[in-house]
Formats: C-alpha cells, structure tokens, sequence
C-alpha cells in the first residue's frame, strides 16, 4: 500500500543527515572512550605496571606524560587527515580514523607490562598513544564536518544542535569507560592489576565494529562534493597558515572546556582517590557528571541556534572560573555525595555549556575548502594545551607544593579566562550561511570588539 500523500515522509536529505549525525556520536564516543580508559587506567595503575623503578610520585606523572603524548600527536594528524579529507573527501578519512583509533587501543590491552619486557613497556605504549592521537587529531574533524554540513544542506537554521550529536560522544565515551572500569576495579587488586585493567581497552573493538557499520552507509558531505570539482592551487594546510588568527582563536577558545574536561575526569580520579575516597566512588561521580552533561550538552548547542554561539560559550567559561574553588572545596570535604555534586557542576554543567556549542562555532569559521584542516587545528591545537598539559602540570604543582587544591582551581580558572577573552574578540555566526563552493578560505574576524 502506498502512503497517504497527506502523511509528510522523510526526505533523502533528511535520512541522511540523522545516519550522519548517529556516526558522528559513534566516533567521538570510541574517541572519547579510548582516551578516558586511557586516562582513568594511568591514574590508577600506570605508574606501577609501566614505570615501577619510579617514586610514586614520579611514577603518576610520567603515566599523564604518555597521557600528554597522544595530544601531542593531535594537532599532526589533524595536519595529515585534514589535508586528505578537504582534497580527497571526509568520509574516507572518518573510516581510516576510526579503524587506527580503535586498534591502538585494542593493542594497549595487549601490551605486555615492565615486569615482562622492560623498557620496551612504556616505549610501546607511548609508541600506541602516538597512534591514538595522530588518528584522533583527524576523526574529529571529520565526524563534525560531515555533520554540520549535511545539516546545512537539509535544515541551515539547526547547526549547533545537529553538531551536538557528535559532541554527545564525550559525555557517552565517559559514561561507557567510567562504567567498564567501575566494574573491572571492583576486583581484588592483584586481578586488577594482572589482567582486569587489560579489558576495557579489549573491548573498545566492539564499539569500533559498530561504528564501522554504521560509518559505511553514510553519504559524502554534500558541501564537499561541489568544491571537489573546483581546480585547487595549494594545499589546504597554507591556505590555512597565510592567514592563521582564526586557528588561533579556534585554538584559544577551547581551552576553557578540555582544561575542565581533562582536570575533572582523568585527573580527577587519581586526586580524589589520594583524598581518600574509594575507586568506585570516584568513578560513580564521573559517570554522574557525564549523565547530566548528557542533558547540558545539545541544551546548550540549541540554545546557541537561538541567541549565538558567543553567548552560550562565554556563559559556561564563567560559570568554570566562579565554580573553580568552590568544586574542589567540596571535592576536599570527603564525602562521596558532595564529590557527586562538585563534578556535576564543575564538570555535568558549566564544562558542557562551553562545549556544546564549540563544533559548529569551529565549522563555521572555515570555508568548505580548508574546512577539514582548519577545524581540526584549531579543535586539537585546543586539546593539547588544555586537556593534554593539565594532569600533567597539576600533578607537578601538587608534588611541588605538597598537595592543597589551590593550583588545580587557579588552572580551572586560567582556562575559562582564556576562552572568556577569546570569545571577546570573535564575531557571531550562527546565522551566518555556510558558504557556496567558492566562499573564503576562512571567516574573517573583526579587529577590536566583535559584533
């Protein structure tokens, strides 16, 4: 029977863009997993399994420095992958991504520790971190483009919340290694430590499975499809650095959100436990605060459709900065229930209200043609130094300073000051139309105060 002509049905455009936006959750979910497992698994065994001839002080630090690695990596596979996918498409490259971010982390599960090989243990698994964060410097990008110019292409006017699915995928990517790890830490510690630490990088290869599935069936972005048959005179990572203060602000207004991602997830874990609370109770606060950032996140990127990206993004970073002291305080009190709490304020609400709406403000300061390259810079340039150096730097100032809250507030701080200026000085572009196939190669952005 044919349906009825009154009842609307789905367009092309349409079906495709939510199988688009299903992949860009996938992606940024197995991204997301891979590097929390990473980080949740340094900060409680690392620095014994790996580096053991180290005080344990030293021993911590080093575990974050391998941590530190993979977002070293990033901004070069944003570089690499960025430069193939605005010349050969972004569809292969989200393919190509996925499959090396998803094998490295099946093989740090395999890795054989420093009892057994030496130093060859911590040299192989920074050599792993190197390759999660070179393919993770492209799938970003890739999975963000694909979604917001399908968006653009099916429904203009609702960029920031398609965009939102594919930034699900870090309070997903939390939620699932907090859980898997929750589980596998609640065995005797010897298990933990000989085998049970292994599993939840195993089983990254079945989200990596499911999101080849689903990553197979998805279109070419549209956007790109028309640019592809322009002649093309240089490659995209010059055209990117002839004019470079959009990377840079990219960069800079991302920091405030990784600082606090990174500072009230991984790290946060191997400085709650040394307060004294509990693995599991640590790890139940994380996979809270991931559950309301759940919630926050696509709230904020469709408020930022409304009234603009700036507004949204800057009201998180102040929410960061006047919630920096008063979260660790309640993380200091000892108890369980207000951990809970200061993590899902820290991390659950002012963390995702800046995160939300920062795929589509990234998207939207490049032209289709440097897109890929352009994004990803400014996106991974923005995870190294807000999400890569901060464990590393707060556990140096810890041991440095015999511990005390303070330096990991004033670093909370530090990072939602860097995005609250930075958003200053960009212009608004929620309304702006991404642009036909012979657009900029990069928003310009205003000197002095924006509009």
């Amino acid at each position: 029977m044919q349906p009825s002509p009154s009842v609307a049905q789905p367009s092309p455009d349409s079906r495709q863009l939510r199988r688009v936006a299903v992949s860009g959750l996938l992606g940024t979910t197995v991204e997301f997993y891979d590097f929390l497992v990473y980080g949740t698994v340094a900060a409680l065994v690392f620095g014994d399994l790996f580096f053991p001839q180290a005080d344990p002080a030293v021993g911590t630090i080093a575990a974050f420095g391998t941590f530190a690695a993979g977002y070293v990596a990033r901004p070069l596979g944003g570089i690499v992958f960025g430069h193939f996918g605005d010349r050969l498409g972004r569809k292969s490259m989200m393919l190509l991504t996925m499959v090396l971010m998803g094998c490295g982390s099946f093989l740090i599960g395999l890795l054989p520790t420093y009892d057994a090989i030496g130093v060859w243990a911590p040299v192989l698994l920074v050599a792993l971190r190197v390759v999660q964060g070179l393919a993770i410097g492209g799938e970003w990008g890739g999975a963000m483009l694909m979604v917001v110019e399908h968006a653009e292409h099916a429904q203009g006017s609702r960029r920031g919340l398609w965009s939102s699915f594919t930034q699900l995928g870090a309070p997903l990517g939390s939620v699932l290694s907090a859980g898997v790890v929750t589980l596998v830490a609640a065995l005797p510690d010897d298990e933990f430590r000989s085998w049970g630490w292994r599993v939840p990088f195993l089983l990254s290869i079945v989200l990596l499975a499911v999101g080849l599935f689903v990553r197979l069936k998805v279109a070419e972005s549209p956007l790109f499809a028309q640019v592809k048959r322009e002649p093309v005179d240089k490659p995209p990572i010059l055209e990117v650095l002839r004019r470079p203060k959009p990377v840079l602000l990219a960069a800079c207004v991302g920091i405030g959100a990784f600082t606090a991602q990174s500072l009230l997830t991984s790290f946060m874990i191997s400085y709650a436990v040394d307060q004294g609370y509990t693995r599991p109770q640590v790890l139940t606060a994380v996979t809270v605060a991931s559950c309301v950032a759940l919630a926050v996140l696509p709230a904020a990127s469709a408020l930022s459709d409304r009234v603009g990206r700036r507004p949204v993004v800057l009201a998180g970073a102040i929410a960061s900065a006047a919630l920096a002291f008063p979260v660790l305080a309640l993380v200091d009190s000892g108890s369980p229930g207000l951990l809970i709490l200061a993590l899902a304020l820290g991390h659950g609400v002012a963390q995702s209200t800046m995160y939300g709406p920062l795929g589509a403000l990234l998207t939207e300061m490049f032209g289709t043609r440097v897109r890929y390259t352009g994004a990803s810079l400014g996106y991974q340039g923005a995870t190294l130094i807000g999400a890569g150096f901060s464990p590393l730097i707060a556990g140096s100032l810890l041991a440095s300073f015999g511990g005390g809250s303070a330096p990991v507030s004033l670093l909370l701080c530090a990072g939602a000051a860097i995005t609250a200026l930075t958003v200053w000085r960009l212009r608004e572009t929620h309304a702006d139309a991404l642009e036909s196939p012979t657009a900029r190669a990069a928003a310009p952005t205003p000197e002095g105060m924006p509009r």
